[in-house]
């Protein structure tokens, strides 16, 4: 379009908050368009005329930016194509005060006006600033009035016992905006219910669940895609024996009041399940290993599904602990399966999910996270998840470990993940976020070692085990030397530890300085650990050492 010289250039920006409608012919963007259309006619005289480019946001809220035609119109001012931005009415642009500095300072930035048609003022004057911001601030208060109006219907409606929308649970359905008790589904809740009496632990009626084939509700969207149907879940399950709309009630807030739905248990049940799981959850943190947690029990499988179980050996007053196949377990260490080393699969799980959170774009990305304010969120409550990576929390994020023999696969289910970051849900509510960390095996007989190449990206992979024997070899020896432990055996007995355990580590007290500065840097060859570097008969010449043990 030609722009005759001295001629302003009016953008006209329109915005609807929600999507209802707009299917229409003629809808509401539309007629504030033309609203604003008839206003720069109005002005022609004073050189005004209408740019074809639409700036048309079609169901976004005016308290956020992240808005389509919002930021293709800011673009464009930055640009210098406008010099007018033209609306129907202020909010239409905004709602906050602060989105509006914000915009003002764009505008005022490019030498652009502001007119708003139906309240007839613009910022080229200080009585047009004035105007503004008095009617921001009671566009904002509007909002804020209108939010609590919103809480509040929801709060008494909830004492009332009224469903409120949400998604529906397994065992109902909606008729005529409340809950109906669907039998099918609701005698699978009986049996979960009852199965956890019987059995006891949730890991215990998951396998139940898994054999007797139950799934999750099936759930179908207005745009035609079905979700659930699938095995269920810990988490599932955890939330389902929890959640009191089973027992007839509606829980608001910490509260508990009488629902008007039809209850699936009696409350009898109910309060002989709570009190379980209450019992079941004291028990956990009070027993007597509470020492030696194992943060994946019930979590880790290999890649066929079959579980991993924590195992526990004690070498020379020692405890280590290992997650174990349940073969191995169950028919001896000539089976074939896994035998890995707890702490090192727990530390490299523990790094994957700090890496993730920690990892803004993948982050926001993972979760279709929607406007500044959802994004500002979930990144500042992620940084917070990162200092308390702990059982309860991998529990809520549904999370399953699956070895590989090149990774680790870590699954979180996305619903609970954006529950822990306190964000609204849509979408999918069984979607995964998966996070894969390649990994090298090392074996030493049965046990394995892990390689994590996420711990080691620029190629060293430090042992923390060798490096630990090898200093204590090197303190033993200079205690032999100075005096201070008069013979091989006072240290021994002193360690609590055979004598030829003090000598194999007092021999690495000899180890060529190239050799000891390389194992510290993580860059000894792969085949090395500790049990092999036990099993060598090492030669007092540096160069011979460098040769036996594969140093190049």
């Amino acid at each position: 379009m030609a722009v005759k010289p001295g001629s302003i250039r009016c953008a006209i920006y329109t915005r609807k908050s929600s999507e209802e409608g707009l299917e229409q012919e003629f809808n509401s963007l539309d007629a504030q368009r033309e609203a604003c259309e008839a206003y720069v006619t109005s002005q022609k005289h004073e050189g005004w005329m209408v740019l074809l480019s639409r700036y048309d946001d079609g169901g976004f809220s005016g308290g956020t930016m992240e808005r389509p035609a919002l930021r293709q119109l800011l673009a464009d001012i930055a640009l210098g194509k406008i010099d007018v931005v033209v609306v129907y009415k202020v909010d239409r642009l905004t709602r906050t005060l602060t989105d509006f500095a914000r915009i003002v300072e764009a505008f005022d930035g490019k030498g652009v006006s502001f007119v708003s048609v139906t309240q007839q003022f613009n910022t080229t004057t200080s009585m047009g600033r004035l105007t503004l911001n008095v009617l921001l601030s009671f566009a904002q208060f509007e909002r804020e009035v209108t939010g609590e109006r919103i809480r509040d219907k929801i709060a008494a409606s909830k004492k009332k016992g009224m469903w409120m929308g949400g998604f529906v649970p397994l065992g109902y359905e909606v008729r005529e905006r409340k809950l109906v008790v669907v039998d099918e589904e609701a005698a699978v809740v009986r049996a979960l219910f009852q199965l956890y009496e019987d059995l006891g632990t949730v890991a215990l009626v998951k396998a139940e669940a898994d054999r007797r084939g139950y799934r999750t509700k099936q759930r179908s969207w207005a745009s035609g895609k079905h979700t659930g149907g699938i095995a269920i879940t810990r988490g599932h399950l955890y939330k389902l024996l929890c959640n009191p709309i089973y027992a007839g009630r509606i829980a608001h807030k910490g509260e508990i009041h009488d629902g008007e739905h039809d209850a699936i248990i009696d409350a009898e049940c109910w309060d002989r399940v709570q009190q379980q799981l209450g019992r079941q959850a004291r028990r956990q943190r009070g027993r007597p290993t509470a020492r030696y947690p194992s943060l994946l029990a019930g979590m880790i499988v290999d890649a066929d599904g079959a579980p991993l179980t924590p195992s526990h050996a004690n070498k020379q007053g020692r405890r280590y602990r290992y997650y174990v196949s349940r073969d191995i377990v169950q028919h001896g260490t000539s089976q074939p399966g896994w035998r890995v080393p707890a702490i090192e699969i727990e530390g490299a799980v523990k790094r994957a999910i700090e890496s993730f959170l920690t990892d803004a774009g993948r982050l926001t990305a993972e979760l279709v996270l929607t406007g500044a304010l959802e994004n500002r969120q979930a990144i500042t409550l992620a940084a917070a998840l990162v200092e308390r990576i702990d059982r309860t929390l991998l529990l809520d994020l549904d999370l399953t470990v699956t070895l590989h023999p090149d990774r680790l696969t870590l699954s979180m289910g996305t619903a609970q993940l954006r529950k822990a970051l306190d964000l609204p849900q849509h979408g999918d509510l069984d979607a995964k976020v998966i996070v894969d960390v390649p990994m090298e095996i090392r074996r030493r007989g049965v046990e394995m070692k892990l390689v994590i190449a996420a711990d080691h990206t620029d190629g060293r992979m430090i042992d923390p085990t060798l490096v630990k024997a090898i200093a204590r070899g090197r303190a033993w020896f200079e205690e032999i030397v100075t005096g201070t432990a008069p013979s091989i055996s006072e240290i021994a007995q002193r360690e609590g530890v055979t004598m030829r355990y003090v000598s194999q580590h007092i021999d690495f007290a000899f180890l060529s300085p190239t050799i000891v500065e390389t194992i510290l840097e993580g860059r000894q060859p792969v085949q090395m650990t500790l049990q092999s570097l036990k099993q060598v008969d090492l030669p007092a010449d540096w160069v011979d050492q460098a040769r036996v043990l594969n140093f190049r």
